[in-house]
């Protein structure tokens, strides 16, 4: 009897709610749920932030065509991205189902709304934050960020500090006349060959060489009394980099600060080119330094057979490279530009240990990011485009490049170092929160 009753209960409740939505159906209008975009009953109603409610395609169209995040009827631009009004959808599918269901048809044969709809939402999932599967924002990320990014300005702050106080010292034998150099600096210039050259350290110095006995002396003169440089190997090191001094009346530059500061406009050019651009900036390399800057960076990279026990000499006398070396080359180049950079980073890492691992973990988190950009393309069938943003790169990095050429003569050189400082060891802190963003947004897309 109990549950004859509730069964009655439950009908006639069901009879007054079907009664009652009858009657507010007569009573509101079709008119007052209109798209003020199509002038028709709203379908997926999407309310904006100032509270004005559009057709989700009629949306899609407006904003297709004019790329503009602003009510069409207001003006007001919104934030976000415009999420459907499901209480809205619910109530006036209920009230007009049959009028919503002829408007479905209708919209579903137009092949414009179809890909205005397409790339609204793709528009969205890329503005969408990345959340968790319980749908809230992950606030590590943002703390992570702002952790690394206080502790790199702080590096960059301490090293710029201790690298312009060095340059009074190492970096000045690369601008003083090697006449005038000291017995001292004679001696600095022979450690920085290599740990090899600490052997001949205490005969140089009882024979006081300094810049103008440097000059005087012959290959001859290293094998006799009182240096007895025995190994041909490290005889023939001191020699081509006497010469080299001879040559340009300074010492060459032989590291990444000295190199700096013998170029400074190049050096900073080349950090910033090779990271946003590595081919083009190899190819650039290639056409205009090839001598200087290309054949030691190839050399370093794919290196031959290795005639020498000694590796101070694998950099003397560089050749052009052999086919297989180009073969090595031009395959990594395509593929895997930053690998190369990575790899020449590797091969100083006796003499610039921090700055050569903040490089290679730089180059590391370039590579992801491309092939994350390469699997972006491909997931969402885009291949076609990439001449096009080939193009638009090459046209973006020659216009900068100009413009840089341009006001570089105007350019402080504090602002110089703040910026090669910052390429050096801030992008690094910047590329890690890019990673961590983009392996989120693909863990998910995935979910």
């Amino acid at each position: 009897m109990e549950e004859d009753e509730t069964l009655r209960g439950g009908t006639e409740r069901a009879e007054v709610e079907s009664c009652a939505t009858r009657g507010l159906g007569r009573q509101i209008s079709v008119s007052e749920f209109l798209c003020h975009c199509c002038y028709d009953i709203l379908i997926n109603p999407t309310t904006l932030n100032c509270g004005h409610s559009f057709c989700r395609h009629c949306l899609a169209l407006w904003w297709v065509s004019s790329k503009k995040n602003e009510c069409p009827e207001c003006r007001e631009k919104w934030e976000g991205f415009p999420k459907v009004n499901i209480l809205l959808r619910d109530v006036i599918e209920k009230l007009f189902s049959d009028a919503i269901e002829q408007r479905k048809e209708d919209i579903q044969q137009d092949s414009d709304v179809a890909r205005s709809l397409a790339t609204f939402q793709k528009y969205g999932n890329e503005q969408m934050p990345t959340v968790r599967s319980t749908g809230r924002i992950n606030p590590r990320g943002g703390f992570f960020s702002g952790v690394l990014t206080a502790l790199t300005c702080v590096a960059v702050v301490l090293l710029g500090y201790h690298w312009s106080s060095r340059e009074f010292e190492d970096d000045l034998l690369v601008h003083k006349p090697v006449a005038k150099w000291t017995a001292e600096e004679v001696i600095l210039w022979l450690e920085q060959l290599g740990p090899w050259a600490s052997h001949y350290k205490e005969r140089f110095l009882l024979e006081k060489v300094n810049g103008r006995l440097l000059l005087t002396l012959t290959e001859e003169d290293f094998t006799k009394e009182p240096y007895s440089v025995e190994n041909s190997n490290h005889r023939r090191a001191i020699m081509a980099e006497l010469e080299c001094v001879k040559t340009l009346g300074v010492k060459p530059p032989q590291n990444l600060w000295e190199y700096k500061a013998v170029n400074p406009g190049k050096s900073l050019f080349l950090l910033y080119a090779l990271k946003s651009s590595p081919r083009l900036s190899m190819l650039y390399l290639y056409l205009f330094d090839y001598t200087e800057a290309f054949l030691p960076f190839i050399h370093t990279i794919c290196p031959m057979q290795d005639k020498y026990e000694d590796a101070v000499t694998k950099l003397l006398d560089l050749k052009d490279p052999s086919w297989r070396q180009w073969r090595e080359f031009t395959v990594k180049y395509l593929f895997l530009p930053y690998q190369l950079i990575a790899e020449f980073a590797w091969d100083w890492l006796d003499v610039h240990y921090w700055t050569s691992r903040f490089i290679i973990v730089n180059a590391m988190l370039l590579s992801v990011l491309e092939l994350v950009s390469f699997w972006r393309l491909w997931s969402r069938r885009e291949l076609k485009t990439i001449p096009h943003k080939m193009w638009s790169h090459f046209w973006k990095v020659s216009t900068q490049g100009l413009f840089v050429a341009i006001f570089w003569p105007f350019i402080p050189q504090f602002v110089c170092n703040c910026l090669f400082y910052w390429a050096l060891y801030f992008n690094p802190v910047i590329n890690i929160d890019l990673v961590v963003t983009e392996v989120r947004r693909l863990e998910t897309q995935v979910q």
